[in-house]
């Protein structure tokens, strides 16, 4: 463990029999700080708030994530620690971003991930990315001379996505749709060279609703939560669909046991839909 740990900092101020419930970890999202802190220490939650920004000096809200993502919006409920406000930009490689926490959901450790997914997209691609935020995904990827459709359920993720357009000074072909991705089949009638569906934890079905919109010999960039035992059997699902398995990457564990990975699929001549 580090010598600057958030988890060494702070068990020096907590009684020894607290020291198992101290969080490891924070996430950072633009200059706000994000820590998960368990009922028994909330008594010290002031003070762990001051470990962060001791930490992290461009920090100037740190915010206790009191809920898992819920509801159709995938928003948590938060409790501000220190600080006033929830927006913040957010920097990610030479994209910035700004949005509200408590309105809409963004995964800084996705970061590096997004970055992979865009780089991989060529000139004059149609692409569609479902369940698109504030535009992480979306806005990289049509910066390459691209169509992007991108379709998102929660409006005020789209108001944010809208005003990201404007802030990457982005004039390319880029159509947020405001809607619920299990109309996309309905709303548009066209099909895609590429599909980057960062699918929400137990919504697996996106996969073959969205199926029939790739192109054959397009790309889909399939996000699924699941345990590492069953990688093989969803690859051999996605063979009986027709898709050939490029390659698949964990992308970060969500609980325990529990990844998120990503499978790059190529669909073939043959697939279904």
């Amino acid at each position: 463990m580090s010598k600057n740990s958030l988890k060494t900092l702070v068990e020096k101020e907590v009684p020894a029999d607290l020291s198992e419930y101290i969080p490891n970890r924070f996430d950072v999202v633009g200059d706000i700080a994000i820590v998960s802190i368990p009922p028994e220490l909330w008594d010290y939650s002031e003070m762990i708030a001051t470990k962060i920004v001791s930490m992290r000096g461009n920090i100037r809200t740190v915010l206790n994530k009191a809920s898992r993502v819920k509801g159709d919006h995938r928003v948590s409920d938060f409790e501000i620690l220190l600080g006033d406000s929830t927006v913040t930009t957010h920097g990610e490689f030479k994209y910035r971003y700004l949005l509200d926490l408590s309105e809409v959901f963004f995964n800084p450790r996705l970061g590096y991930e997004r970055h992979r997914v865009t780089s991989l997209v060529l000139p004059r691609e149609d692409v569609l990315v479902p369940f698109c935020g504030v535009g992480p995904f979306a806005i990289p990827a049509a910066i390459r001379d691209v169509s992007v459709f991108c379709v998102e359920k929660n409006r005020y993720a789209c108001h944010w996505l809208a005003e990201n357009i404007r802030l990457n000074n982005f004039k390319g072909n880029i159509y947020p749709i405001n809607a619920d991705a299990g109309d996309i089949p309905v709303i548009l009638d066209m099909k895609f060279d590429r599909l980057i569906v960062p699918t929400p934890y137990g919504q697996d079905h996106f996969f073959s609703l969205l199926s029939p919109l790739l192109k054959e010999g397009g790309m889909m960039h399939f996000y699924t939560f699941q345990v590492a035992e069953d990688i093989e059997k969803s690859k051999q699902a996605f063979k009986d669909a027709g898709y050939e398995t490029i390659s698949v990457r964990r992308c970060g564990n969500v609980a325990r046991g529990v990844s998120r990975w990503v499978f790059d699929l190529k669909k073939n001549r043959l697939a279904k839909g």
